[in-house]
């Protein structure tokens, strides 16, 4: 069995991902999108920058021939040259495993070892900008096989961080951290019980196992499938016998809030009934949320009054939803390595005719970025009275940015950014939706919505940007504008039935936090009586 660097760096992120690197069906593994292709190139023109510091020599093989590299890398430090690039080292670490490490480099120090008068240590380049354990796991099992190869451990083990310069790796704390992670990684690749799964919405997007797991967690009905449960949440429900769920609802609900708490098993438990039942339900609006008080208390004419949640509702959905004649919903494209907001959409409605018209402020270059900020700034001061529907608060902090960037008056900005109603805030606060994660594009797709390109997204968007910059290819440029006038339809579509069903909440709930028109009562007493 051989245990590579890149399969004990998956198996600290993902011990399924592991195993199936190992005894996975092959044809089963998604290709690499484009976004992947583009960090693995960015990652390379990181290496290439810091390879100039070093006189290297390469080793010629195939990569995965590992006897063939490291017969040729010892081969390379035996003769004692200065610096190894993309080298191997392997060494028998148990009868039946051999360790195969590929640090990035091997750097000659004047420390005397089986070689000769010299030894030599690791350093690996990493595009990360943080020294993460994982990254220094990796390093501490790259001096574990070079000191079986030199005779004596390398007496450092380096890091290269993109913007954050070299981070020296301790050995002394790191080293029994690497031994536990490597044993249990053996141990499970010799047991060759495949791990359940766990769907993490950021990790595992770019994994090449991603579409399969999803596969069987829709199958199976995963928990993982539903909106706040974490990896350690799982583990909590996990040890209650929890695995599907189906099986939340054979649980009583006081041994799940003694596990959880009672917030979060009132969610969960909300949760899987939406997912199960392909429902929406909506919640009570607690006055915690509600940021003045005062003037609430006025709009109800007493200042006496309770704040019930059904007085509050109506208030805050009529003022986050007017009735006015034009609305807008906005969006932006934006690449953070060129620190670049390079498309401001605008999609403006006008509710009394239906009229919808897309306007795309782009930057065909970063040197643009000031020119579509001016125009959009003039766009939104022209309708004045416009409400603007965006989703997640990066619109709003880019409003801030992009004006104190380019000197804009706070009473142009501001008037812009007070207008804005965040429909993810509204989305996540009111009502809980059958969805897997509660983005955008989940969201928008329970209500129907598709978007035109089903490849297109924000990091794909970032990708066809760089190529455009690259080959002048124009398609690239109009594939992010219709994929950004998509994101601008798909907000309206939300904010269209988010309308519409908080007012219709707004109406028909009372203090329940679940809807009383629902066949689910024994949910309500628990939820009530928490």
């Amino acid at each position: 069995m051989l245990i590579s660097s890149d399969l004990l760096l998956h198996f600290q992120r993902c011990r399924r991902r592991a195993f199936l690197d190992t005894y996975g069906d092959a044809r089963r593994k998604a290709p690499s999108d484009n976004f992947l292709l583009k960090l693995r190139e960015d990652s390379q023109a990181y290496r290439e920058l810091e390879l100039a510091d070093h006189n290297y020599t390469q080793p010629e093989f195939t990569r995965g021939n590992w006897r063939d590299g490291a017969a040729q890398t010892l081969d390379l430090m035996r003769s004692g040259v200065e610096c190894i690039y993309r080298g191997a080292l392997m060494t028998p670490w148990r009868e039946d495993v051999d360790l195969v490490a590929t640090p990035d480099l091997l750097v000659r120090v004047e420390t005397p070892s089986e070689l000769g008068d010299w030894s030599y240590i690791c350093k690996d380049i990493r595009f990360g900008k943080r020294p993460k354990l994982d990254y220094q796991i990796v390093s501490v099992f790259h001096g574990l096989v070079l000191a079986g190869l030199q005779g004596i451990w390398p007496n450092a083990a380096e890091i290269a961080l993109r913007d954050r310069g070299i981070h020296a790796v301790s050995f002394e704390h790191r080293t029994s951290e690497m031994f536990e992670i490597l044993s249990r990684c053996v141990a499970m690749l010799h047991d060759r019980h495949e791990p359940d799964l766990f769907l993490s919405r950021q990790k595992c997007s770019l994994c090449h196992w991603h579409a399969d797991c999803h596969r069987i967690a829709l199958r199976d009905h995963h928990l993982s499938l539903l909106p706040g449960v974490t990896p350690n949440r799982f583990i909590q429900l996990a040890a209650l016998g929890l695995q599907t769920i189906e099986d939340i609802f054979d649980l009583p609900f006081d041994r799940l809030v003694l596990s959880v708490g009672p917030d979060n098993a009132a969610q969960i438990f909300r949760q899987a009934q939406a997912n199960l039942n392909n429902l929406a339900i909506p919640l009570t609006l607690p006055i915690s949320l509600v940021s003045d008080v005062d003037r609430l208390r006025h709009a109800l004419a007493d200042p006496a009054v309770d704040l019930l949640p059904e007085k509050i509702l109506p208030l805050m959905v009529a003022e986050a939803f007017p009735d006015l004649d034009i609305e807008l919903h906005f969006d932006i494209e934006a690449e953070p390595d060129r620190d670049v907001d390079f498309l401001l959409g605008v999609l403006e409605v006008n509710r009394r005719t239906g009229q919808q018209q897309f306007h795309g402020f782009l930057a065909e270059t970063p040197e643009e970025e000031e020119r579509i900020w001016d125009e959009f700034v003039g766009f939104m001061l022209s309708r004045p009275d416009a409400p603007i529907y965006h989703f997640c608060d990066y619109e709003v902090k880019t409003i801030a940015r992009l004006a104190q960037r380019y000197g804009t008056p706070p009473g142009q900005w501001k008037t812009i950014a007070d207008r804005c109603v965040d429909l993810h805030w509204w989305a996540t606060k009111t009502v809980v939706m059958p969805v897997e994660s509660y983005s955008l594009k989940a969201m928008a797709r329970w209500l129907g919505f598709e978007w035109r390109d089903p490849r297109a997204n924000g990091a794909q968007c970032i990708c066809w940007y760089n190529e455009w910059l690259e080959t002048a290819d124009r398609d690239r440029l109009d594939w992010i504008v219709r994929y950004n006038e998509d994101d601008c339809r798909a907000t309206h579509q939300l904010k269209i039935w988010l309308e519409e069903f908080l007012r219709l909440s707004a109406m028909t709930t009372q203090v329940n936090t679940v809807n009383k028109r629902s066949f689910l009562t024994d949910f309500s007493t628990n939820v009530t009586a928490i």
